[in-house]
């Protein structure tokens, strides 16, 4: 890879985590430390994380990445939602590497260009670089895999607007070429219902939760058509259950849910969280 001369900044530390690298490295050792994970069979091609600040939802993150602990993947792909407006469908960094407290992630530039490519001849999208992006819904899992993975590893991110399933259908067959050739691990950051009491929460969250169990991503679409469930990140958690099935046998395995009422105490308007990996036998 050639010399990195630009780097995006972090846009969260000292914020939605701690700007520290010892505080911050200790609180998500932390959170992988206390999730209890059953064993898991085969291994693990991609993981489902929420994305809220640290203090709310990293108890949840730690279970995708205690079961993550020790693996040396190449490449690690993150999609994502993008959550303001913007009028591109896919949307990627311009930046060569991601920064944290606790060091530099190096952007996979040759698999950015060869989803590019995959993009436009199949579905006629071409990925919208930005600059300077405040998007958290990539940056907040970083320190998780820093700190569970062994070894460098170098980052594809992705973040959606445009999260209809035909495109995401076709996002997921791309992405399943481009791991055929690499050691990586598929990652779907997405938070679940928001802003309905617990109880009302709960439900709709387990609905999605089924869906995931199941990798069932027509489920998860229509969940939220009819309004039996809601997921900020649904299109990239289709795309990432469609690449992970795209070569089967692969199990779904449902690790933890919360909601930010757990942490807050406020479960009168609370944002739901799940975590789940993906395995291939």
């Amino acid at each position: 890879m050639s010399k990195i001369t630009s780097i995006r900044p972090s846009a969260l530390a000292g914020n939605w985590y701690p700007a520290s690298p010892d505080k911050l490295a200790e609180t998500v050792d932390l959170f992988i430390q206390q999730a209890k994970i059953p064993q898991i069979s085969g291994d693990i091609i991609a993981l489902i994380s929420p994305h809220a600040g640290h203090v709310y939802s990293g108890p949840v993150a730690g279970y995708c990445f205690a079961a993550l602990r020790g693996l040396r993947p190449d490449l690690v792909v993150i999609l994502s939602p993008y959550h303001q407006y913007h009028p591109d469908a896919i949307l990627t960094t311009s930046h060569q590497a991601y920064q944290t407290p606790l060091g530099i992630v190096p952007v996979d530039l040759d698999s950015l260009e060869a989803v590019d490519r995959a993009l436009q001849e199949r579905a006629g999208v071409q990925l919208k670089r930005i600059k300077n992006d405040g998007e958290h819904a990539v940056e907040i899992l970083l320190p998780f895999f820093q700190r569970a993975l062994q070894g460098e590893f170098r980052l594809l991110p992705l973040m959606i607007r445009q999260q209809d399933p035909p495109l995401m259908k076709i996002l997921g067959t791309i992405l399943a070429d481009l791991v055929k050739k690499k050691q990586a691990i598929l990652t779907a950051s997405t938070d679940l219902s928001h802003f309905h009491p617990a109880d009302k929460a709960r439900e709709l969250d387990q609905t999605i939760i089924n869906h995931i169990k199941t990798l069932n991503p027509d489920g998860l679409f229509q969940a939220q058509d009819q309004g039996s469930g809601s997921a900020c990140g649904i299109g990239a958690l289709a795309a990432v259950i469609w690449a992970a099935k795209d070569e089967p046998p692969v199990t779904a395995y449902h690790l933890c849910y919360a909601h930010s009422g757990d942490i807050s105490g406020d479960n009168s308007s609370v944002v739901g969280y799940t975590a789940a990996v993906i395995s291939r036998e």
